[in-house]
């Protein structure tokens, strides 16, 4: 006897509502219109391109160097503008000296705080530009680290203080090229004879003279490390401003001075002592703050 199957179970139910429509497909960009994109991309490359090539070629020769000191510098005039913009006179105190006008502990401590590997390198220090631009990634923006001396000369020669990724490049090149035009021994005085050593002080016959009465060539051990601890912050960190920081770094440079083998212990001792007695703190003193920032020299 046969028997009558039901629908299936297998069969799905009817929709409960109506099927959405089927998107309309998207067509590609017509080729014309993907050419024209392509072009204007490579347009504004090649532009981009241009654009640096020429600012970076447009950057100053370092050659006449050689045997001219510059009448004036870009940090010099950036500074009598900044007096002006706030009202007041600009004050400029500068008077060049050869390198052999300077003491030689003053100008070894200037190396060993701001550029101890100065002789070894071509301008800039790989290692350590490396290891500033990973900081400067972490942290967000550029840093003063690894900046060589002949890089810090050629800021303050051509350059503004600002921190932005297109000065660093600059410098990068124009230190290069002073490296390329100039002997270590003419940097090195150059940088002496521009760098800031407080408001409207530069150069270090001027430093000395305004900050310890004497020529840089009388310039002691410890003077000289005072000296070469105000310029991460020469404006801030003045022998009669009480900075903590100052105190502390002058100290750092007469330690570093010894391990170099610059000076003996003797005169190690010695110079620690007369480091308190120029700035008015012993080291059991931890008054003050640390303005250790710096402030754009």
């Amino acid at each position: 006897m046969s028997t009558v199957e039901g629908p299936s179970e297998s069969l799905s139910p009817e929709p409960a509502g109506p099927i959405p429509p089927t998107p309309p497909e998207v067509q590609p960009a017509p080729p014309r219109k993907r050419r024209w994109a392509r072009w204007i991309f490579v347009g504004v490359w090649v532009l981009g391109l241009g654009t640096a090539a020429l600012t970076f070629a447009g950057l100053p020769d370092a050659s006449p160097l050689a045997k001219e000191n510059p009448k004036t510098t870009a940090l010099i005039e950036q500074r009598a503008g900044e007096a002006r913009e706030a009202g007041r006179k600009p004050r400029r105190r500068q008077q060049w000296v050869p390198l052999s006008a300077v003491s030689k502990p003053a100008v070894d401590a200037v190396l060993i705080s701001e550029d101890a590997s100065f002789y070894l390198h071509d301008g800039v220090d790989t290692v350590e530009l490396a290891r500033a631009v990973g900081q400067a990634v972490e942290k967000g923006e550029l840093g003063r680290g690894a900046s060589t001396l002949t890089q810090q000369l050629a800021k303050n020669l051509w350059l503004s203080t600002d921190r932005s990724l297109t000065r660093k490049l600059k410098e990068l090149v124009l230190a290069r090229r002073l490296e390329d035009a100039l002997t270590k021994q003419r940097i090195l005085t150059l940088y002496l004879n521009v760098v800031e050593w407080g408001n409207g002080v530069y150069g270090i016959e001027a430093g000395a003279r305004e900050h310890f009465g004497v020529s840089a060539s009388q310039l002691s051990v410890a003077q000289g490390a005072v000296l070469a601890a105000m310029l991460p912050s020469p404006r801030k960190r003045s022998p009669a401003s009480g900075s903590r920081a100052l105190w502390k770094h002058a100290h750092h440079v007469v330690d570093a001075l010894k391990t170099y083998k610059r000076i003996s212990a003797a005169q190690a001792e010695s110079a620690h002592a007369e480091v308190d007695q120029l700035l008015g703190r012993a080291p059991a003193d931890d008054g003050g703050g640390d303005d250790a920032e710096d402030d754009g020299s």
